[in-house]
Order: C-alpha cells, then sequence, then structure tokens
C-alpha cells in the first residue's frame, strides 16, 4: 500500500491507495506547532478504525507547500511507519516540463495537480485548485508548464471581512437564491460566491487567449459549488491532488 499525504496551509491531507485504487482518505488540521508525535497518533488511530496495518504500508509520498510542517512530518513516518518518504519537488520526473523563472518557488501541489491533469486529459489545460489560495495553473499542449495566477481563496476573503469590517458578520459559504442580497448575509453571499465565479470565467477566458481552448479542470473543497453556476468549468475532481501523488509515486520510485 502506499500512503500519499498533501499538507496545504489549512488541512494536511492523507490517502491511502491499494494498487490503484484510494481506499481511504482523512484530514487534520495543518498546526505548525504539530509534533511528529501528534501526526503519528493521529494517522495510526485512524488506520487501526479503517483495518489498516502499519506493516501494510510499502512507501509514502508527501507534497507539501507549509515548509516548518516537513520536518515532524518526515520524522513522523520515519519513526511512526518506519519508512523514508519520497518528497515531490521540481527537479522529479513530473511528465510536464516547468517553464518558470525559478522553477523552485512553484507550490509542490500546483506540480502534482499539473502533472497529473496532463497526464489524464492532455494539453492544453487550465487547472484551478479552490484551497487556501484559489490557484490556476496553465499547461500548454506541448507538457510545458507555464505557470499561472494566485488570488486568496475564498474563506480567506470571508474570514477578511469578518475581521476587518465591524458589521459584517462570519457567513456559511452556500450558493446565494439570487445575485441582488436581500440582507447583509445574502449580499456577502452573492459577492463573494458569485464573484468569485466571475473571476473563474474572466480568467480562464484571457488564460485561453494565451494557450488556445483548452479544457478547465477544477479541485479543492468549493470547486462543485462554483462549477454548478458556470459553463467555464469542464471537470471537477476533488481528488485531483491524491491521485497526483499516486501517479508521480509510479513515475519516481525506483529513481
Amino acid at each position: 500500500m502506499l500512503l500519499v499525504v498533501d499538507a496545504g496551509n489549512t488541512n494536511i491531507v492523507f490517502g491511502v491507495y491499494d494498487g490503484d485504487s484510494l481506499i481511504a482518505t482523512w484530514r487534520m488540521a495543518t498546526q505548525q506547532n504539530k509534533t511528529a508525535d501528534e501526526i503519528g497518533s493521529f494517522l495510526l488511530e485512524l488506520m487501526r478504525r479503517w483495518n489498516i496495518e502499519k506493516e501494510q504500508i510499502d512507501d509514502i509520498i508527501i507534497a507539501s507547500v507549509v515548509p516548518s510542517i516537513m520536518y515532524p512530518l518526515e520524522h513522523c513516518m520515519r519513526k511512526y511507519l518506519e519508512k523514508n518518504a519520497l518528497i515531490v519537488n521540481e527537479t522529479m520526473d513530473l511528465g510536464i516540463k516547468v517553464q518558470l523563472d525559478s522553477p523552485k518557488e512553484v507550490g509542490a501541489d500546483r506540480l502534482v495537480n499539473a502533472a497529473v491533469a496532463y497526464e489524464l486529459y492532455g494539453g492544453p489545460l487550465v487547472i484551478i485548485d479552490f484551497g487556501t489560495a484559489t490557484t490556476f495553473c496553465a499547461v500548454d499542449s506541448s507538457g510545458n508548464y507555464l505557470g499561472g495566477a494566485i488570488c486568496p481563496g475564498i474563506k480567506v476573503s470571508v474570514n477578511a471581512l469578518y475581521q476587518n469590517a465591524a458589521k459584517l458578520p462570519l457567513i456559511e459559504l452556500v450558493q446565494p437564491q439570487e445575485v441582488i442580497g436581500r440582507n447583509t448575509v445574502a449580499a456577502m453571499q452573492s459577492g463573494v460566491i458569485l464573484g468569485y465565479t466571475g473571476q473563474v470565467e474572466y480568467l480562464t477566458k484571457k488564460f485561453k487567449e494565451q494557450i488556445g481552448e483548452a479544457k478547465v479542470i477544477a479541485t479543492g473543497g468549493l470547486a462543485r459549488m462554483i462549477a454548478s453556476d458556470t459553463d467555464a468549468i469542464d471537470v471537477v475532481d476533488p481528488q485531483l491532488t491524491l491521485k497526483g501523488l499516486h501517479l508521480l509515486y509510479r513515475k519516481n520510485a525506483a529513481k
């Protein structure tokens, strides 16, 4: 079995592959003061509940955008699973070519998503990840990763309004019934959800002007909500990053 780990700014997502089948996923909040023992206790308890023995984990691959979590995360894998993890970086075989001014700067999650999306769908592609940040990535027809755009995430924007505007509440993120909100909560839901939908439509349009007609793939927690109100998104795949980690492990494990 393969343990895949996607360490993001908000959550660390763990997945277990048995061959090509994703048989379990779990998530924990990303807290930079978490110790290896806390992560290990969380992971082993959930594995126990899914009847997965630690001896069944043959290998581990990690993609992280949080440098400070890497030491406890890697130490946890060595201490509790007795394995050294393969770490995603821009120098490994991605199946795509990173055409950036400074390839080391690109987030590992963006590389993983672009690699698996190109493997599954070919190019040109626009990949949108609705996470702590909303990221847009472009891959051309030749498999060149060209870069993209980074925007504040939807939840980050909502929290900023709540924290910085005295009369604005913290709202539930649900699809608004109409664009003209008749109260503060409805107006905020319209501005945030429909505003982000407009952002997706505009940026994908501008991306396509540069790379040509492209398939648009979306992932992340709020991808389905945004996709439900626009034709700009062709495919929603909530497990895109975990699939990408599985792919990159297969490409790089023997190297």
